[in-house]
């Protein structure tokens, strides 16, 4: 459906949170060091949200905000895994866990470290993340 895309599928531990992902096999994953990504390790790639479905499990989610409470961070109420969660570098897309995705799928990963210690200057200087989540 998207050019140069393929589908991936994945979902949290226990499969009650399934979904589905359109992004490149080849994916370029943020390492994040702020204070929850670090805590969680938290790796994840972003998306538009027009390239995620989820595709059951709405009713076992639960969100976690702190500080501007602008990242959604989502998580299944049963097994706790975090399969994706809404940035707040990209509040209009997805940032999705590259080790909650189903096996077979991807190609490589490419991790690249963002210093979320200081998100905002981070976020200003970075050339493309706040595009990442434009269709």
């Amino acid at each position: 459906e998207y050019r140069g895309l393929i589908k991936h599928t994945g979902g949290c531990h226990c499969g009650a949170v399934r979904f589905e992902v359109w992004a490149s096999p080849d994916l370029h994953v943020f390492n994040c060091n702020c204070s929850i990504c670090t805590k969680k390790q938290n790796r994840h790639f972003i998306v538009p949200a027009s390239r995620f479905k989820l595709l059951k499990g709405a009713e076992n989610l639960t969100t976690y905000t702190f500080n501007t409470h602008r990242a959604q961070h989502t998580f299944c109420k049963t097994c706790g895994v975090q399969s994706f969660y809404t940035p707040r570098s990209n509040p209009d897309g997805y940032g999705i866990a590259p080790h909650c995705l189903d096996d077979g799928t991807v190609h490589s990963i490419v991790i690249e470290d963002i210093n979320g210690k200081e998100w905002e200057k981070a976020v200003k200087e970075h050339k493309t993340i706040r595009d990442m989540s434009k269709p």
